[in-house]
């Protein structure tokens, strides 16, 4: 999955100079929906990492993303108290996980009190109350409720105070790669973003990843499993649920951090709004709760859902529009011409076929695409596709 990643701009971009260029932009997501496929993914991560690791569903994880965000934003225009403006973007990414961290110990403590349906609506409840705060607080910007911008240079990705390595992100102020070591390849300013976000996202995955398989994760499976089982044999599982639930928000924040360096501006409906978490859900459903790297995989077709019947850069919409012949589009299809059934039942309507989509899942692939995929191969995919495809070879 990482190499895909690695390789898909070069490969668009290939594309994109053959005649396959129509169809390429119709079918395949642009990297600037690329982008939102990395850091929204890293959010639904972390969703997973505390909702489908210990059974607890937090509705109100939007409040750890919108903190990172914010925090980041803030900071790099002098208004966090103790911490300079100009301060490297990669330490203030830090500092605003550190207090999501410490944010998701207070709610924590607080909601781990309760289970079930009581949690996911006690959770909501605090990102909800944090929202409405946000929206009226004059402190933020001179419109609260249309959010904040950052006022000053680009935000840099990498070793802090080291310029020569150091990225500038965003779309319009990122850095561009010319002649890519001496290989005639030139990179644009979204693309750069694009690896230099993508770093950001491997980095949490791996260290996400690394805990699950750690004996604290087996603790957090235990707990998912059967938490009186796990209380029976002794293990602290208030303490196990709180800590699960900051290192979540810790990663929540990275990934509202890495957005707002992207985007350079961020608005309380984006960040702390409960739709946020609703995404992260309805992603690791679609690729798989429990799963850790399965909610890349929802958000990957959440977001080609979206790009293909969308018009920002190109779709399906567009090709049929501009490759039909004007009889054809002008056909009468039950009494309605095939352009207005484009315009009316295709463009822009992916959270409607979304929504069908995600039902079709919960119904027919309960486990995800991941999950599923497993379920297939007995096993991970990095442990028994080998063992599949040399089988196939003898």
């Amino acid at each position: 999955m990482i190499v895909g990643f690695l390789l898909y701009p070069l490969v668009y971009e290939a594309l994109l100079a053959t005649p396959a260029a129509p169809f390429a932009e119709a079918f395949l997501p642009a990297i600037t929906f690329m982008v939102v496929v990395l850091y929204m993914g890293l959010f639904a991560m972390s969703f997973d990492f505390v909702s489908g690791y210990t059974g607890y569903l937090s509705f109100g994880h939007a409040a750890f993303f919108g903190t990172g965000a914010y925090f980041v934003v803030l900071a790099a225009n002098g208004q966090v108290p103790g911490v300079p403006g100009g301060t490297p973007f990669m330490i203030t990414l830090l500092l605003g996980a550190t207090l999501a961290g410490l944010l998701a110990l207070v709610i924590g403590s607080v909601s781990f009190r309760l289970t079930g349906v009581y949690f996911a609506m006690i959770t909501l409840g605090f990102a909800q109350v944090i929202y409405e705060l946000i929206r009226s607080w004059g402190y933020v910007s001179t419109n609260p409720t249309e959010g904040a911008t950052v006022s000053g240079d680009a935000l840099a990705i990498g070793v802090p105070y080291v310029d020569a390595l150091s990225l500038d992100v965003g779309r319009l102020t990122g850095e561009s790669v010319e002649n890519l070591l001496g290989l005639g390849i030139d990179l644009s300013a979204t693309v750069v973003s694009y690896y230099a976000l993508g770093v950001v996202v491997v980095g949490c995955y791996f260290a996400m990843q690394r805990i699950i398989h750690s004996p604290f994760g087996r603790v957090m499976i235990a707990i998912r499993e059967n938490e009186e089982r796990a209380r029976a044999v002794g293990y602290p599982t208030y303490r196990f649920k709180l800590a699960a639930f900051a290192i979540s928000g810790f990663f929540g924040a990275i990934a509202g951090g890495i957005f707002a360096a992207y985007s350079r501006s961020v608005a309380p409906d984006g960040t702390f709004y409960f739709l946020v978490t609703a995404d992260a859900l309805i992603t690791t459903i679609v690729g798989g709760f429990g799963t850790l790297a399965g909610p890349i995989y929802g958000t990957l077709f959440n977001q080609g859902l979206e790009d293909v019947l969308s018009t920002e850069s190109g779709g399906i919409a567009t090709l049929l529009r501009e490759g039909l012949p004007p009889s054809v589009l002008e056909a009468d299809l039950f009494g309605v011409s095939l352009e207005l059934f484009v315009n009316t039942a295709v463009d822009g309507r992916a959270p409607l076929y979304l929504g069908i989509i995600f039902v079709l899942f919960v119904l027919f692939v309960p486990n995800g695409i991941l999950g599923t995929l497993r379920d297939r191969l007995g096993g991970t995919v990095g442990k028994r596709l080998p063992y599949h495809l040399r089988r196939y070879r003898r």
